[in-house]
């Protein structure tokens, strides 16, 4: 009987470790098929340097409180990517794993976890090690998979970063309707590179389309110029606009910094896009009395529990155990998925994709799901959207008027090779 592991992958999302709690109480109700469950503290780094921790040892009455924990605190994770030309890496792996009998490993992430799960499993093969790797998917751009969605419906994270903006907008117009005689314009930059599910959520603050809303998303191609004279024109309309703007939207040079995916990481460039805009409106003018403001929630939409979904924490929960039962049923190479019933209902089940399917796949917003001004969403998108946000709010466990998150007791194991430093550190 072999041991497993599970890592944790790039950002985090609100409902990141209900997909560990997953994998960990189903690898619990497995007693004949696995040993120890380890965890890697922060993700594939953790993996290399050896780092790894007993999970089948942590409290069940711990565990049970990641539902609504957040983010990756617990664990940690890591934005670390493997390429393909680092053959050391890959092969540090699977020493790794070999020295503590790791024969499962789960690994929750995007696009380029998939990745890394992908090509970790086929040099298993390669090396005629019994190696079962099976990825659960996590984002919250929701920008894994294909524009048909046949690989996956939506990801785990996307209806709770959905839920936060949807209420974030709803508050925001009560403080843009009260103060529009100053301060007309509330401008709001909303994560999402190259997708646009995140500020297109704005739209479910108001599904009736009865407030003053423009969602500027990457897709739609606008610039400050036409931001700007649709804005004013809004204002003439209405005394007032909200702006939730694409962190991807193009306003020239912000001083961009990468992460370890070589991802622009915008939160560490040297200004926001929502500053840019911001700044421009009231450069350019306003088309009545007041000016524009700006906000960026930054992390806060992916590591903020209190508005997640309970929707989400309950799929996420439910793909993380899907990948116990496909690496026992089904070996490795695959990724546990959610799939939406054709119904008029909103429900889903949980089925399998090939890893190569999905490894660095990007989806965009469906355009026909794009209104013809580019500046909102159809109602096709709100149907799809509305039943990821769900109609409860999360039953938070308090302390000490505080939330009570997970602890868990990390203590990683004896090291058995030696020392290893990362390539990509190391270069």
């Amino acid at each position: 009987m072999k041991n497993a592991i599970v890592a944790q992958s790039g950002g985090p999302s609100p409902v990141i470790n209900s997909s560990l709690q997953g994998v960990i109480e189903a690898c619990r109700d497995c007693p004949d098929s696995f040993g120890t469950l380890f965890g890697s503290f922060h993700g594939i780094e953790g993996i290399l340097t050896e780092d790894i921790f007993s999970l089948s040892e942590q409290k069940a009455e711990e565990v049970a409180l990641l539902r609504t924990t957040p983010a990756s605190g617990v664990v940690g994770t890591c934005r670390y990517k493997l390429k393909e030309n680092q053959a050391e890496d890959f092969e540090r792996i699977i020493e790794v794993f070999q020295a503590h009998n790791i024969g499962c490993f789960f690994y929750i992430g995007g696009n380029d976890s998939m990745d890394t799960a992908h090509k970790v499993s086929e040099l298993a093969k390669t090396k005629g090690m019994e190696l079962v790797a099976v990825g659960i998917p996590k984002t919250i751009d929701n920008d894994l998979g294909d524009e048909e969605f046949t690989i996956i419906d939506h990801t785990p994270g996307y209806g709770s970063a959905a839920r936060y903006w949807a209420n974030i907008i709803q508050n925001t117009n009560q403080e843009n309707n009260g103060m529009c005689p100053s301060e007309c314009v509330s401008v709001f930059q909303a994560m999402g590179r190259k997708a646009g599910y995140i500020p297109a959520s704005a739209r479910l603050a108001d599904p009736n389309r009865e407030l003053p809303i423009q969602m500027y998303l990457a897709e739609a191609h606008h610039n400050l110029e036409s931001l700007a004279e649709n804005v004013n024109k809004k204002l003439l309309e209405a005394g007032r606009c909200i702006v939730v703007v694409s962190e991807g939207f193009d306003c020239g040079s912000i001083g961009e910094a990468k992460d370890g995916f070589g991802h622009i990481e915008y939160g560490a460039s040297r200004t926001t896009v929502a500053q840019v805009v911001t700044n421009y409106l009231n450069d350019v003018g306003l088309s009545v009395r007041g000016q524009a403001t700006g906000q960026v929630p930054g992390v806060l939409q992916r590591s903020t529990s209190i508005y997640g979904s309970t929707v989400d924490a309950k799929e996420a929960y439910e793909v993380g155990k899907k990948a116990v039962e496909i690496a026992l049923k089904n070996g490795s190479g695959w990724m546990a998925t959610i799939l939406r019933k054709p119904s008029e209902n909103y429900e889903v089940y949980y089925d399998k994709v090939e890893l190569k399917k999905v490894a660095n796949s990007v989806r965009c917003l469906p355009k026909n799901w794009i209104t013809e001004d580019g500046l909102d969403v159809t109602d096709d998108f709100i149907k799809y959207a509305q039943p990821l946000i769900g109609n409860e709010w999360p039953d938070i466990p308090i302390e000490n008027g505080i939330q009570r998150f997970a602890k868990f007791d990390i203590k990683c194991v004896d090291k058995k090779l030696r020392e290893y430093n990362p390539q990509t550190i190391r270069d």
